[in-house]
């Protein structure tokens, strides 16, 4: 986990700031997360059901890991894991329809666009490089309300998540909470969480951001705080 930035100076006008998750919010990383699960079955000979690991996506890796391995092997496992991923899961991972245009509309209104993501950050900042995502910073190891670490820290007014773990972190980090159905859970679901805003997809972002600027409404709502 790195920062590359420090929060604004007092009295400093605070730029805009908008966090992205990565899996399945920028990039659809099921193909090649399945590829490497189905690497580590081959190489471990334990039987992993990529299919169904897949339809997790969000949590800490140890927390799928346990679901196949012994508890005693997870901290190995997820080390092995890691270090298949690189050759695996990085080539056949798209980006999702709408990522780069989401990173741009932010950095063309002057603000940074952040990641924060639950992923090992070596190899989220391979998918970004490998899909010239250009993003200003990118913050690994975080999950759920462990985000709001690097949030508060880069003083990000908004997070864009598709998991209930990131509308936690958003709420908690006293940032607007928008999410998008793209991942394991539905609208509704997000919604209960406490999401602020529910975008169909993130195409739509670029113009709910700009509609956001336009209305004035740069602080976050008191009941997301």
């Amino acid at each position: 986990m790195t920062f590359e930035t420090s929060a604004p100076a007092p009295g400093s006008a605070a730029p805009l700031t908008v966090g992205f998750d990565l899996d399945m919010t920028l990039i659809d990383s099921r193909p090649g997360i399945k590829a490497a699960y189905r690497a580590l079955s081959a190489e471990t000979g334990t039987f992993i059901d990529a299919d169904v690991a897949v339809t997790r996506l969000g949590p800490p890796l140890d927390q799928e890991l346990a679901h196949w391995f012994p508890e005693s092997e997870i901290e190995a496992m997820a080390d092995r894991y890691r270090a298949l991923y690189p050759a695996y899961a990085i080539e056949p991972t798209p980006a999702m329809p709408g990522a780069r245009e989401a990173i741009a509309a932010v950095q063309a209104l002057g603000g940074r666009a952040i990641v924060v993501t639950a992923k090992h950050e070596p190899n989220a900042r391979l998918h970004l490089d490998h899909l010239g995502i250009r993003a200003d910073a990118v913050v690994g190891w975080l999950w759920a309300e462990a985000k709001a670490e690097a949030l508060r820290e880069y003083g990000a007014q908004v997070y864009v998540g598709d998991h209930v773990g990131d509308v936690r972190g958003a709420r908690s980090a006293g940032a607007l909470s928008v999410a998008v159905p793209t991942g394991p859970c539905p609208e509704p679901q997000l919604r209960e969480a406490g999401a602020d805003v529910v975008l169909p997809a993130l195409t739509a972002l670029p113009d709910w951001l700009a509609e956001y600027l336009r209305s004035g409404r740069t602080t976050v709502p008191a009941q997301a705080r």
